[in-house]
């Protein structure tokens, strides 16, 4: 492995060089040495997760999982046997069977890994499908994971839950649906955190260089409310049933509320157009796939208005184009090399447009009364991904 070291800000050009020439130094060396039989030899196969015995004391236990790294702060649920084997009975999947590889150690998680997480965080066994199918779509290559654990980015992977699966599993799609309260949003958020911790390798302030980090890394899950939701659904719209059960995944930034009182729908989109376009986000340094959470009134009025989903896409897209000389100086020099072959010359005049098309936009209707809608920025080079939530019992 090549180490980058970080950070960069401080540092006097020559500096920089020097450690550029270093990191140089260190690719080609890894990419022509040759590799070792023990790398290129035949996997050895995966086995099954070995007991181990801890004390009985609940504080021990915890204590033993500060120590280990193995949590994320908050008091944990100990993964006995039982409770493991309770979890799979919720699947058809073998235990031993590989869901993906987990960026950027690339750990192997099996389904019987994902549920000692998934025990860990408290979730209720039933919720072992939904995490498979997360765990699935973190790892496919147009979300970028290794990018999204590695980063100084703020960035965490909120998961939006789809279809019946949502009142069977409780899951809250209405009011406080990013916040507490629910047992199925905190712990299937805190899940899959775990596992990208444990299995793919990022300890904060070794692999997870995050600057500042953000609550939604502790958990980030809702539902998207389909009953007060006047466009199709999330699910539908990527292709899938109506009856059909998904989980999507985003790399989302830092939320930011918008608090609009109007009626009318143009000055609604004006006002949350305007709230996208600032200078520091990576979505316009590299094109990205920001999401916009409308609550059920705004939604309306914007349905009342006659606008489908995919006009308000497009008018977000439109309105939300930001002039490039608003950036920082090197923060233009990198979107001039990132988005040329999209834009072509970017001057400090060039409109940049959020996303490379309004179809990249991501829009859900969630939430209870009140006239808010959430501005959810995006890493920016990511892209959701969905997949099928697959029951086993």
């Amino acid at each position: 492995m090549a180490i980058v070291p970080h950070p960069f800000g401080v540092r006097r050009r020559e500096e920089v060089r020097q450690m550029a020439e270093k990191c140089v130094d260190d690719i080609a060396r890894l990419a022509c040495e040759s590799v070792p039989e023990t790398i290129i030899s035949a996997p050895a196969p995966i086995k099954r997760a070995v007991p181990f015995a801890t004390p009985a004391d609940l504080r021990a236990i915890n204590q033993l999982f500060i120590e280990r790294r193995w949590g994320d702060g908050l008091p944990v649920i100990p993964p006995t046997v039982d409770a493991v084997e309770d979890m799979l009975r919720h699947t058809h999947r073998a235990p031993a069977e590989i869901v993906a590889k987990v960026a950027p150690a690339f750990g192997v998680a099996t389904v019987e890994h994902v549920a000692i997480n998934a025990v860990i965080a408290g979730c209720d066994p039933a919720y072992l499908p939904v995490l498979i199918a997360a765990t699935e779509a973190v790892a496919a290559p147009e979300f970028n994971l290794q990018s999204i654990q590695a980063t100084t980015h703020p960035v965490a992977v909120w998961l939006i839950v789809n279809g019946p699966i949502v009142q069977r599993l409780g899951i809250n799609a209405g009011a406080n649906c990013l916040g507490q309260g629910a047992h199925a949003n905190a712990t299937l958020g805190r899940a899959l955190r775990l596992i990208l911790q444990n299995i793919g390798g990022a300890l904060p302030g070794e692999m997870d260089r995050s600057t500042h980090g953000q609550p939604g890394k502790y958990m980030f899950c809702c539902a998207e409310n389909e009953e007060l939701n006047p466009w199709e659904p999330l699910h539908v719209e990527r292709g899938y049933a109506r009856a059909a059960s998904t989980v999507t995944v985003v790399g989302a930034g830092s939320l930011l509320n918008n608090t609009i009182l109007t009626q009318h729908a143009d000055d609604l989109l004006r006002v949350v157009a305007d709230t996208m376009a600032h200078p520091s986000s990576n979505d316009y340094w590299f094109g990205g796939a920001p999401w916009i959470i409308f609550s059920p009134e705004h939604a309306a009025v914007l349905h009342r208005a006659g606008l489908s989903k995919s006009e308000v896409k497009r008018r977000l897209w439109l309105e939300s184009k930001m002039a490039a000389g608003r950036m920082a100086r090197e923060d233009l020099v990198r979107t001039q090399a990132a988005r040329v072959s999209e834009l072509g010359e970017i001057g400090l005049d060039t409109m940049l447009p959020v996303s490379p098309t309004p179809d990249e936009i991501g829009v859900i209707v969630a939430g209870g009364a009140g006239t808010h809608t959430v501005y959810v920025p995006s890493f920016g080079p990511t892209r959701a991904v969905t997949r099928e939530v697959v029951f086993g019992a």
